[in-house]
């Protein structure tokens, strides 16, 4: 009876710890929540760069098998900018996407001393980071750009901010078909296509402004960066991209119509003048050769029309291959 009373007892401990034991190996339980709301998910981009300052990963609450990228190429977490971080810059951009567990970011940082565009995505699975992608502009990265003057204003303009009125939100597929949209319009731009701009769409690449700028930076013979954004599209300006390829929109935000999105931009290097719509000529024979920029590109949309873009990108080899699954490909 006694040896019966002990295997029962026996049994029964066994039964409440062996689960304990496989949660414990297979099944970690991380210290994110596992409903990180947009709170969590813009402090975890604040732990992530206080860790990188720090040359310290192990700050993180890492998957295992963490997949981390640097301007498309895949290293291990630690290294890379991981080792040349030496501060954190003025200028914080948060992107959140609860429904996903991604958070985003742009803004400035010191590598080595000096000022550098970041971008930054993170995914979060079961209470651990999984995925950590990130780009780099640096100074002479290609085409202007404004990193001090990003660096200098600290913050987006709050309109990035405010939450569109539940009465006029977009779904998730919605908000990413519009985003696409550009894409498409972009790419061997006619100035025949659909291009979904409000009036008074403004467009930052590296933190410079390439939309409505009172001083353009001319060396085509257009002035394209004066212009708005459906002024450039309608004028065939962009038929320079040949091609717009490995399209991801992994960061949606319904609340505040934002897409956070990839994608590779291939000029051919077989396109050097063309006329525009309007019948300007221009030059393009700084595209002389293959050449193509990896790009991290933000969008506002509101009503369906795309009103604000913020863009960090710099040049790639052509015809790059991101080493990200999934992305669409225009024709």
């Amino acid at each position: 009876m006694r040896t019966s009373t002990g295997f029962i007892r026996l049994t029964l401990l066994a039964a409440l710890l062996i689960p304990a034991y496989l949660n414990a190996q297979t099944l970690p339980a991380g210290p994110i929540p596992l409903d990180c709301d947009r709170p969590c998910l813009e402090g975890l981009i604040d732990d992530y760069l206080a860790a990188l300052v720090a040359h310290d990963p192990s700050r993180l609450p890492l998957s295992a098998d963490v997949r981390y990228s640097e301007n498309e190429q895949m290293l291990e977490i630690g290294d890379g900018f991981w080792g040349t971080a030496s501060g954190l810059g003025k200028y914080k951009h948060y992107y959140a996407d609860p429904e996903a567990g991604q958070a985003g970011f742009m803004g400035s940082m010191l590598e080595n001393g000096n000022l550098v565009l970041m971008a930054l995505r993170l995914r979060v699975q079961l209470g651990r980071i999984t995925e950590v992608e990130t780009s780099y502009y640096r100074q002479g990265g290609g085409g202007p750009a404004g990193i001090a003057e990003t660096d200098a204003s600290g913050a987006p303009p709050a309109l990035w901010l405010e939450p569109i009125p539940a009465s006029e939100r977009m779904s998730r597929h919605q908000l990413i078909a519009v985003a696409n949209a550009y894409f498409e319009g972009l790419q061997k731009n006619d100035g025949k296509g659909y291009y979904p701009f409000t009036e008074d769409c403004h467009r930052l690449e590296n933190g410079y402004a390439t939309t409505n700028n009172p001083n353009p930076n001319n060396t085509t013979g257009y002035d394209s960066f004066g212009k708005t954004c459906l002024e450039q599209f309608k004028s065939g300006y962009f038929a320079i991209v040949s091609k717009i390829h490995h399209r991801r929109f992994p960061l949606v935000d319904v609340e505040r119509g934002v897409v956070y999105a990839y994608a590779i931009f291939d000029h051919g290097g077989t396109l050097h003048e063309y006329t525009l719509t309007d019948g300007t000529k221009v030059n393009m024979k700084m595209f002389s050769r293959p050449s193509s920029i990896q790009a991290t590109e933000a969008f506002r949309i509101e009503k369906g029309l795309i009103r604000r873009i913020e863009m960090i990108g710099s040049s790639a080899p052509y015809h790059t291959n991101p080493p990200w699954e999934g992305g669409l490909s225009g024709k």
